[in-house]
């Protein structure tokens, strides 16, 4: 890489590890411009697991919201027919996989309209909880936002500080 490609381009973008590379063994600013690029990677890929994990939990918000659904509508026909209502097994293994509490008196299947009350009581509490941990999760990835963005900055400005040497230096000043 030559002087000429840093000042065309200005920027990190322009520039591979390999091309840091050259300079990192005559260059402060370049290594520490590789530096940052490396941790700018690091932060980037960081937010890109946490968003993962983001999506990983608005698809348990939609299955908690459809067993909700599920066990609501179960307590209305329980209540306007007076008598036990079933649960879906996919809802018993999921409040099973959580330690989610439900009425396991008798048949634990069936439940009357009062001990549906058990369940969407359990099942509200776990939707919340998956909020507020999915709003923690965006929280980090504005974080790492954020330093990948500076980390971006001070390479940027190690690149043109480095410009500025070697052009000083090709003048002979």
């Amino acid at each position: 890489m030559s002087v000429n490609s840093v000042n065309s381009s200005n920027s990190v973008s322009a520039l591979s590890s390999g091309d840091l590379g050259v300079y990192g063994t005559t260059s402060l600013q370049f290594m520490f411009a590789k530096l940052q690029i490396e941790l700018a990677e690091a932060a980037k890929q960081s937010a890109m697991d946490k968003m993962d994990e983001i999506t990983k939990s608005q698809d348990e918000r939609k299955l908690i919201s459809k067993y909700l659904n599920e066990c609501r509508q179960a307590q209305a026909d329980a209540k306007s027919g007076n008598k036990a209502t079933a649960m879906t097994q996919e809802c018993k293994n999921y409040m099973d996989k959580y330690g989610l509490a439900y009425d396991k008196t008798g048949d634990i299947m069936t439940h009357t309209s009062d001990e549906w009350k058990v369940a969407i009581t359990a099942l509200e509490g776990r939707l919340d909880e998956v909020g507020s941990d999915t709003q923690q999760k965006m929280v980090y990835v504005q974080d790492y936002m954020g330093q990948y963005n500076s980390y971006l900055q001070g390479a940027n400005t190690q690149i043109s500080n480095g410009n500025q040497t070697l052009q000083s230096l090709a003048r002979g000043q």
